[in-house]
């Protein structure tokens, strides 16, 4: 047999394999036994790995972050239970996408909050009060938690934001306008205000 029908036999076998497991996730899905979807999306700032359950968007992770640790911590901290589904992540990856490509400046499905705990709770809830094409500086987030002072904690609590983009951690900043303090890096900071048209000036 000539290395092209090879290939093209290899090609069809694969083609099959994914479908089949495409499947079988949405089965899982329908009879309870899935508890988190996993889909990915193409972005501006990289390829983002989303995960997704019965209450909403759970998790939002650049490319730059290992799939298998981010899964691993799904896995301990809300279930084993853990398959990839473009059926089940369609809705989140086509609003992603559409605030990417500027046609959306709000997120409306929902999101899980399971992973955001204690004070990050206040940070993140505040922070997702900032429009689109706006910024507020760490300060001002900390005011608007009843923490005047804990300007550091906020931006540890940023920092470890389980849900970018979509909870508008980058729509934070520094004093003066300093761009500063983001875990996915300066870059893609800069990428995505300039997205909103709110990348500061001087």
């Amino acid at each position: 047999m000539r290395a092209k029908e090879l290939k093209r036999l290899s090609a069809g076998a694969e083609e099959r394999s994914a479908r089949a497991a495409a499947g079988l996730a949405d089965l899982a899905w329908a009879n309870g036994l899935l508890d988190i979807a996993v889909g990915s999306v193409g972005s501006p700032v990289g390829r983002l790995t989303i995960a997704v359950t019965r209450r909403g968007l759970v998790r939002v992770a650049y490319d730059d972050e290992a799939v298998d640790e981010v899964l691993d911590r799904l896995g301990r901290e809300l279930s084993p239970r853990i398959l990839e589904s473009a059926r089940e992540t369609e809705g989140w990856r086509r609003e992603l996408e559409e605030f990417f490509e500027g046609r959306r400046t709000r997120f409306d499905l929902p999101v899980d909050r399971r992973l955001i705990r204690g004070v990050q709770r206040d940070v993140l809830a505040a922070t997702r009060r900032v429009p689109y094409g706006r910024v507020a500086t760490y300060g001002e987030i900390a005011v608007r938690i009843g923490r005047p002072r804990a300007a550091r904690a906020v931006g540890r609590a940023l920092g470890a934001n389980p849900i970018p983009i979509v909870i508008p951690c980058h729509r934070v900043i520094g004093a003066n306008g300093k761009l500063i303090g983001y875990a996915g890096g300066i870059d893609r900071k800069v990428a995505l205000l300039s997205l909103e048209g709110a990348l500061p000036t001087g």
